[in-house]
């Protein structure tokens, strides 16, 4: 005998539109659905979650400050160890090139504090206050696409997402940044890029200066074996060689060796900075954001082209309509060579 279950299921589903209170009904079950009046989104197995522990957030603030002060003191010590080794070599070539160094030093080193305090200490970027809970209050779309953040409680933009280290909803955020102790958003991603660029102008400069420094104080090499070379093979020249700069780095004064150190330091940050700053300005080509790129990365959130990056950095008015028509320009040559074949 074979046992038949029978399940009965209604035709009907409800549910309650977080956004105007409404009530909704549905045809068929469906895990995420749209209010047809306020345009809010609303999942079917979301509650609020708890915050987190105090553990947790101790430990993400000090990992914030760490960072943060390990950022400060490199900076720092860029800027007056650079400047303490490398102007006693500058000012002996001349008076000129000494204040010329001064001047650039000075410039790039305001140009790259400015921008960090500012992409660190602005907002990045809260979702606008908007009404939501009750359907006289709510107009019709005004929650257009908006979700429900279950951490903060609270209506979520398109594009926004809930930073757990800042305890708030950022809007087109970027990522947190434990370096600046703030997330990368809406507010102070412009900041945040030009942050980017003056490290990598700033570090160019002292890996140049540091580098042609250490050239000019370096002690002389001696070359023992040189009437050898021609007999021996290339590899042994090479070690010949890294074995008498390694000898006469002994003989370094305090200068020379933090201008050594200075010259691989700036080369790394600024390997490293390069990279970041390359990806970012990748994403903001396409019009897309990190969080977003890794969330969908098939997706295409906007349109890609060189008018988002003008957009972003506020070109002058000038300056965009010659970019944007030059980039028009190579379009409509395409868009006719295609046409063509």
């Amino acid at each position: 005998m074979v046992e038949q279950c029978v399940t009965s299921i209604p035709e009907d589903h409800e549910a309650t539109c977080w956004g105007c209170g409404l009530r909704l009904v549905f045809s068929s079950y469906s895990p995420v659905y749209k209010c047809g009046w306020c345009g809010a989104v609303t999942q079917g197995n979301q509650t609020s979650r708890k915050p987190d522990s105090v553990c947790f957030s101790h430990w993400r603030r000090f990992r914030d400050g760490f960072f943060v002060i390990v950022l400060v003191l490199f900076v720092l010590f860029v800027i007056c160890g650079g400047v303490w080794a490398v102007y006693p070599v500058v000012f002996s070539i001349s008076i000129f090139c000494g204040i010329f160094h001064c001047t650039v030093t000075a410039l790039l080193s305001i140009f790259t504090i400015a921008s960090y305090c500012l992409a660190s200490f602005k907002s990045a970027g809260a979702p606008p206050g908007i009404r939501w809970g009750s359907y006289p209050m709510v107009g019709k779309n005004d929650l257009e696409n908006y979700t429900f953040c279950t951490y903060c409680s609270k209506p979520k933009p398109p594009r926004a997402h809930h930073c757990r280290s800042c305890k708030t909803c950022v809007v087109d955020m970027d990522h947190h940044c434990p370096f600046i102790g703030n997330c990368v958003g809406a507010s102070n991603h412009q900041a945040f890029v030009i942050f980017l660029i003056s490290v990598v102008t700033s570090c160019s400069y002292a890996a140049i200066m540091t580098i042609y420094a250490s050239y000019c104080i370096w002690p002389p090499l001696e070359f023992p074996n040189v009437s050898s070379y021609g007999q021996m093979g290339s590899t042994k020249v090479l070690m010949e060689i890294i074995t008498s700069v390694a000898s006469s780095a002994f003989f370094l004064s305090a200068r020379g060796i933090i201008l050594v150190y200075l010259a691989f330091a700036s080369l790394s940050v600024n390997a490293g900075i390069a990279v970041l700053l390359c990806q970012q300005l990748s994403l903001i080509y396409e019009g897309n954001t990190y969080l977003s790129h890794i969330s969908s990365p098939t997706d295409i959130h906007g349109e890609r082209g060189l008018r988002n990056l003008v957009r972003f950095f506020g070109c002058p008015y000038p300056l965009s309509r010659l970019l944007l028509g030059y980039t028009n320009t190579g379009k409509s040559q395409n868009n006719s060579g295609s046409k063509l074949l």
